[in-house]
């Protein structure tokens, strides 16, 4: 009986302490900002990006794939789009495919790098329903590849600079333009950027590059609009697994082909993710959105040291955006064999592509999927890898100007920061400052996110408003 008593008197004071710490996970106090009104000229905002729409900028890692026309078409329209930008300040061609743009100001103590790239992915035609490259106007929405991936934030950074200067501005630390035209392919534009700033000795204060933006139905139980603003992003690596056999004809096959066995290895690894882990990024969007949530969710995310496993549980069987938050992701992409429907490969090969938690090495991944191949014939081999970024500081003054423009912009927006999985050029940011952030000043929709590499790539010329809008107010923070 008293061991009865124990029992329940822990389980009381468990559930005591779970309700108390639900109760106490209360929302952060959230910065109050008067809207200013702005006069922005969304015509001609959108007429410029219309124009730069219609350059096939579009990146290849075969270079001779490339029209290096127009690229050089991209940056010759720019001075007719905005003279007072190339009256007053300094422009340099760092190489083919990044300009750098430098805009005084009265102290170069605490400088601000704006950046954003040109080069656009490739095309299916045919499944456009317009032109991909046409920059058409219809109905308040401006069409075309790349109209969000980047040059609207491009464009949306050079009309606020543009407007600022029309109007007698002078920013209190120098602030620079900085654009590529190889991100796509992870090429070299940026990382020369940021070899110049080395060798001058410039450490910018604060650097915005693509990433988050502001989206509706970001996490459950949260019904307003979220402005995720990446802290880190996650690695890269890319790996083949090939089975090299003696083939031979289908009609006699052995038990276990090359191509099954090499299915076999991507079961494995499939059925065993990487370990959970709360990398620093989602526990701090955990805790800043979480209490904005119902009283289940805040249950759960006020409790992690309890509930782990069962978040651990719900990403393995779900996968998607929660699980790609708490682990390194493994995605297998592409698989050869045979050419023949009648013939055994002799060497048969798949590719996966993975995305690494902060935490995780491409070494340390590396090991762990060779341990569960399990087949001496397969072999692994590293195609292409990148670490983890280092994790950006929240809080401070750089992070409080990027939260003001964001809630001078967009009413009632929670500001909060995340983890980008997808590559980008801050990654090389990162190595010159801790103030690096991925924010794509945009409001999306999930459809519209969706197009961002995809058909039918659009933009409703209110977002390219607001765009501006967001640069104005953070440019004037600078």
């Amino acid at each position: 009986m008293i061991a009865l008593y124990v029992v329940l008197g822990v389980i009381f004071l468990l559930l005591a302490a779970l309700v108390v710490r639900t109760l106490l996970f209360k929302p952060l106090p959230e910065p109050t900002v008067e809207r200013e009104q702005l006069n922005v000229n969304v015509d001609k905002a959108a007429r410029d990006l219309s124009e730069m729409v219609k350059c096939k900028t579009i990146s290849h890692r075969e270079r001779d794939k490339e029209d290096d026309s127009e690229f050089e078409r991209f940056i010759s329209i720019l001075p007719e789009m905005f003279p007072l930008i190339y009256e007053n300040c300094t422009f340099e061609r760092v190489s083919d495919r990044a300009i750098l743009y430098r805009l005084r100001g009265r102290s170069s103590d605490k400088p601000t790098v704006l950046t954003a790239h040109f080069d656009v992915v490739d095309v299916e035609e045919k499944d456009w329903d317009k032109a991909p490259f046409c920059g058409e106007i219809e109905n308040g929405v401006l069409w075309g590849r790349g109209s969000i991936d980047t040059k609207a934030t491009l464009n949306a950074s050079m009309q606020a600079l543009e407007h600022l200067i029309e109007r007698g501005f002078v920013p209190e630390n120098d602030i620079y333009l900085a654009f590529s035209g190889n991100e796509e392919i992870n090429g070299e534009g940026q990382p020369r950027i940021i070899k110049l700033f080395t060798e001058r000795k410039i450490v910018p204060a604060l650097v915005l590059d693509e990433g988050g933006a502001v989206v509706n139905h970001v996490f459950p139980g949260v019904h307003v609009p979220c402005a995720l603003i990446g802290i880190a992003e996650k690695g890269m690596l890319n790996v083949e697994l090939k089975f090299t056999g003696k083939g031979g004809h289908s009609s006699s096959p052995k038990p276990h082909t090359p191509v099954g066995r090499l299915a076999a290895a991507c079961v494995r690894i499939e059925k065993h993710p990487f370990k959970y882990t709360l990398s620093a990024p989602a526990a701090a969007m955990f805790n800043k959105l979480a209490r904005h949530s119902n009283f289940l969710y805040k249950m759960i995310f006020a409790n992690l040291w309890l509930f782990a496993p069962a978040l651990s549980l719900i990403g393995k069987l779900s996968g998607g955006e929660l699980n790609a938050l708490i682990r390194t992701t493994c995605a297998f992409t592409q698989m050869e064999g045979s050419k023949g429907i009648n013939v055994i490969p002799p060497n048969a090969t798949m590719c996966a592509n993975l995305r690494l938690i902060p935490g995780e090495t491409r070494d340390s991944a590396e090991k762990y999927l060779r341990s569960l191949i399990k087949d001496p014939d397969i072999q692994l081999t590293v195609l292409e890898s990148e670490n983890p970024s280092p994790v950006s500081v929240i809080g401070g003054e750089a992070w409080d100007k990027i939260t003001y423009a964001v809630k001078g912009t967009w009413d009632d927006t929670l500001v909060s920061p995340y983890l980008m999985f997808a590559c980008s050029d801050a990654k090389h940011w990162s190595k010159v400052s801790d103030k690096v952030y991925r924010f794509s000043a945009m409001a999306l929709t999930s459809e519209e996110r969706g197009t961002i590499h995809g058909n039918n790539e659009r933009i409703p010329l209110d977002t390219i408003k607001k765009s501006v809008e967001f640069y104005i107010r953070l440019i004037k923070k600078c």
